[in-house]
């Protein structure tokens, strides 16, 4: 019988208690920052806690990941390589990787994974990432299905897609503008969020094409709808975004996407998990009720999507619908949600302007909001971005994972034992000292013991069925009972920690060629041991070796999928006009003035600084 292929759906964990939730909530695995050298600087955790979460997951068999993907120097390498061995001694699964200096480096035998930052887009590519020695390979957000299945004909590595969260607007790994405008690399988990601001937008006869607006801001990855496709183009992993979500978010998108893909598992019998135990929720998960700025399936099933966002970069939340009805310091919403005190809505006024209010109180299906209500006018349609009855759902949702066991409970010479066998089929036993008395009066002792032996709570454990072997007419107090099965589920959870085995790999640097020929900023090689594993793979590295971004000609600030001009209905193909290139455009904002050059051959838009090259 052919092995099951294991799907694997992997959430985000700002933090120890969110990745404690991500587990309880249905991951399959978490992946979660370090002290140092994650591409999230706000989101870093110490090796204790992480220490402390693999072993949480563990008892799942569920995993650890650890993101050590920023690009280093050699210094840091040297740093990086001593923490790459305390994680491992810790206990985690994998490592999450950009920089290819590390794989010159001495590192302990853990599977390494390919960042979306590395620049995933072609199979060649992730081949190449493959034949080096990585076990997981992060897709590039901007894919197709038609490209996600062509990679996956061309490789047998372990496919990560992300379905949700956060998008960038250029291709991870190869935004630079932070870096260039601010000094703050996103490459070295600093970004400074460019793609959030405020620009103007004009041709270069100075014709305003767009004022004020966030042209470069898009909405949330929301491919909940897609999942059945994406299993069927070869991916293993489904990537929820969000390593600087709170545990709220962590709790409500895990359990919608543990839910769904669980469905599809179901409908699939050569599909299975990759972790134990099942989850049942106390709530309904609804991701439009956690953070988002719109949803869109980005590029996944249509090439010319408009995914922008370009009137705020702030959470919009749940659509609730149009005002029906206006008073002096009161509305009502055609809507069957029930809203509450304290609820946060918001709207987009005339002016396109995202407006917020906060519910005071709600009588009779009118909402009388903090201050007045200005701006909002009949057919107005609004957004709930802070639900308070759904937080306070999520804030008490815990216990929600279990494991199935069966018990076997018998008397022995000196006393009784309890076997408890999981759903992995695993097996432990746990003796207790006893001396059986003589009841006083008929009693059925094994209906009495299984009563006992079933009262799991608070503990991960689901009894699911007891088997009991006790001599007749003999008589043990609950107590008894009770005592031996709180000591044999905590032993077998011990058990389960402790047999769980952490994959090793060891790496064997080959000379298997690069994908390319000659390197330039955009690989982000920043040590002499990153410049040696290129060119030990056939790589020319030009002059001197200086690749920094600062410093090139041609430096290309932003390279996206996403293009302005389609998202304002300007482009060319759409009006017929052919798919040449068109002259640049002219983006600004409070930090300078950036040319839009757009490549309709391949449909993508590069930002650049005014004066820099423009192809």
């Amino acid at each position: 019988m052919a092995a099951k292929r294991r799907i694997e759906l992997l959430a985000p964990a700002r933090n120890l208690s969110c990745g404690l939730a991500a587990i309880d909530h249905g991951a399959d695995a978490v992946y979660i920052g370090g002290p140092a050298f994650g591409a999230r600087a706000a989101a870093a955790n110490s090796v204790t806690d992480i220490a402390t979460l693999a072993a949480a997951a563990h008892r799942f068999k569920a995993r650890v990941y650890v993101a050590l993907n920023t690009v280093l120097d050699d210094r840091q390498l040297e740093e990086a390589e001593g923490l790459a061995w305390k994680l491992y001694e810790a206990g985690v699964d994998a490592l999450i990787v950009q920089d290819m200096g590390l794989l010159q480096c001495s590192l302990p035998p853990l599977p390494l994974h390919a960042s979306t930052q590395c620049d995933n887009r072609s199979p060649e590519k992730v081949r190449f990432l493959e034949d080096v020695g990585f076990r997981q390979v992060v897709l590039a957000r901007e894919l197709t299905l038609a490209e996600i299945r062509r990679i996956r004909q061309a490789t047998s590595v372990i496919l990560e897609v992300f379905v949700h969260g956060a998008l960038c607007v250029s291709y991870s790994g190869q935004c630079y503008i932070s870096e260039v405008v601010a000094g703050r690399s996103a490459n070295r988990g600093e970004c400074a969020q460019f793609c959030r601001h405020r620009y103007t937008l004009q041709d270069l006869r100075g014709k305003v094409l767009a004022a004020d607006r966030h042209l470069l801001s898009l909405k949330d990855l929301d491919l909940s709808r897609q999942l059945a496709a994406l299993l069927a183009a070869g991916v293993d992993s489904f990537k929820i975004e969000g390593r600087l979500k709170d545990e709220n978010y962590v709790k409500n998108v895990t359990a919608a996407y543990r839910l769904a893909l669980d469905e599809l598992l179901r409908l699939s019998p050569d599909l299975e998990p990759s972790s134990s135990g099942s989850c049942s929720f106390t709530f309904i998960p609804d991701t439009a009720r956690s953070f988002n700025r719109g949803k869109t399936e980005y590029f996944l099933v249509d090439r010319r999507n408009s995914p922008g966002a370009p009137d705020s970069p702030k959470a919009i939340g749940q659509l609730l619908g149009p005002v029906r009805e206006l008073g002096r310091d009161w509305f009502a919403i055609a809507t069957d949600e029930e809203l509450h005190n304290g609820d946060g809505l918001c709207f987009y006024d005339r002016t396109g302007t995202l407006r917020g209010l906060k519910v005071n109180r709600v009588a009779q299906g009118r909402i009388f909001a903090h201050g007045e209500p200005a701006g909002l006018f009949v057919g107005t349609l609004v957004f709930r971005n802070h639900d308070v009855a759904f937080a306070a759902l999520l804030q008490r949702s815990g216990g929600c994972r279990r494991l199935e066991v069966r018990l076997s409970l018998a008397a022995v010479d000196r006393g009784v034992e309890l076997t408890v066998t999981d759903e992995d089929g695993l097996a432990s036993t746990t003796f207790m000292e006893a001396t059986a008395e003589t009841a006083a009066k008929p009693i059925d002792l094994a209906v009495l013991a299984e009563r006992q032996l079933r009262r799991s709570g608070g503990t991960p454990f689901t009894v699911t069925a007891v088997a009991v072997d006790l001599p007749s007419g003999a008589y043990y107090p609950s107590a008894l009972f009770n005592e031996l099965r709180r000591r044999a589920l905590a032993r077998h959870l011990d058990l389960r920690i402790d047999a769980y085995r952490v994959e090793e790999v060891a790496l064997e640097p080959n000379s298997c060629p690069w994908p390319g020929k000659t390197l330039d900023y955009r690989n982000n090689i920043t040590s002499a041991r990153a410049r040696d594993f290129y060119r030990r793979h056939g790589a020319v590295i030009p002059g001197n070796g200086d690749l920094d971004a600062g410093e090139a000609e041609d430096c290309r600030l932003m390279t996206c999928r996403y293009c302005v001009r389609r998202q304002l209905s300007l482009c060319p193909r759409d009006k017929g006009q052919g798919s040449g290139d068109a002259e640049p455009l002219l983006l600004s904002d409070n930090t300078g003035e950036y040319l839009l050059v757009f490549a309709c051959d391949r449909c993508e838009m590069t930002v650049t600084k005014r004066g820099k090259a423009r192809s």
